[in-house]
């Protein structure tokens, strides 16, 4: 691509001020655009942030998250189509699904080309109209995982040339390998060699999908072959209630941590606590937690009917189960911590890593967003 000043729009839901798969991507990818091309200017509209400073002249910010709630999605598409009226950039790019359909008019309008990101359950058995007419017309749309991008060209007739991947990816600097943190043994009441259980997910009525629910079912299995196992659960959100009444019903009282949030810079650790990463989540989009578990060395478990085949490398890097399978989930998780499981490279942390990190770090993902742009753009 020329060195000339070349203009992009790019529209995200946040990007500093919340947490969450897509808040992230979404940072990724202005911080990929940014390393990328230096030289372009960008305008880059954030829906739910508030008060964004820039230093850098080719940077300018318009945070709508100032505007209360009930009007805050009309002022934000107002925002985007009268800038793209004023401006006319030479590409949009909108890290969500929700915000292609003021691209789509503003293609129509002035045939700016525009880029969507699609993530997982936002695009599964999509039935809005104005939505799927926008997905047809827009020049690109990045899939995080092959399981969304072939589950969408299933369900809606698109064509299969401009749906690509773009994968999740992670800041690997922040996970790391390293032994169990005594400060966390103390804090929950846990031996050094007790085996342990983590999963990390919004504990959220609407994210039940997640499949903590059948990992206490299978516990009462685990124990059997396991006695002293514990399972570490951290999250919090509005389905605690039956979270808590799962665990009177299996009797699980003394081998169930419920951590509730836990901040990002305490995240680490908490991996770090673990033998096995377990997460048999059946409606992923990707699952950026078995990345920072794989990061920090450690055995991990997915299901085998979402994003975490992609995350999982189709179990190279990880053990697949089917979710709602709880004999298959419990017979795992003991094989993996009886150290007999059948891939013996989930036992090598080190090459975990490493693995983890070619395929999905942060220069792997710049590199494949570079190659799309370099694609669509030979002429700039």
């Amino acid at each position: 691509m020329g060195k000339h000043r070349y203009h992009c729009h790019l529209w995200f839901p946040d990007l500093f001020n919340a947490t969450g798969g897509i808040q992230r991507y979404s940072f990724f990818c202005f911080k990929a655009f940014q390393t990328l091309h230096p030289d372009f200017a960008y305008d880059i509209f954030i829906k739910h942030d508030t008060d964004v400073g820039s230093k850098l002249p080719n940077l300018c910010f318009h945070p709508s998250g100032s505007w209360p709630l009930s009007l805050r999605t009309p002022a934000f598409a107002s925002q985007l189509i009268g800038f793209g009226f004023w401006q006319r950039p030479n590409l949009i790019f909108s890290s969500h699904l929700n915000f292609s359909v003021p691209a789509y008019l503003l293609k129509r309008l002035f045939g700016i080309p525009y880029w969507v990101v699609v993530h997982g359950i936002e695009v599964w058995n999509l039935q809005n109209s104005n939505l799927q007419t926008a997905l047809h017309h827009a020049d690109r749309i990045l899939a995080v995982s092959h399981h969304t991008r072939d589950r969408l060209l299933k369900e809606q007739n698109l064509d299969p040339d401009k749906v690509v991947v773009l994968p999740n990816t992670f800041d690997a600097d922040d996970f790391q390998i390293a032994p169990k943190p005594d400060s966390l043994l103390k804090k929950y009441g846990l031996k050094p060699e007790q085996p342990i259980i983590l999963t990390v997910a919004r504990l959220a009525k609407s994210e039940q999908y997640k499949g903590y629910d059948k990992i206490l079912a299978a516990l009462p299995q685990i124990r059997q072959a396991i006695p002293n196992i514990h399972y570490v659960l951290v999250g919090k959100g509005d389905d605690k209630p039956r979270i808590e009444e799962l665990i009177s019903k299996y009797q699980l009282q003394d081998c169930v941590t419920l951590t509730g949030f836990i901040s990002d810079e305490e995240l680490s650790s908490h991996y770090h606590l673990c033998d096995i990463f377990a997460m048999p989540s059946k409606a992923e989009g990707f699952g950026i937690v078995y990345l920072e578990a794989l990061a920090c060395g450690k055995p991990t478990l997915g299901g085998n009917q979402d994003g975490a085949l992609d995350a999982l490398c189709k179990g190279e890097l990880g053990a697949l189960v089917d979710p709602d399978d709880i004999e298959a989930i419990a017979q795992t998780i003991i094989q993996i911590l009886q150290g007999t499981y059948s891939n013996p490279l989930i036992y090598q942390p080190e090459a975990l890593r490493e693995k983890v990190i070619k395929q999905f770090g942060f220069e792997q993902f710049q590199k494949t967003l570079g190659n799309y742009l370099e694609q669509d753009f030979t002429s700039i």
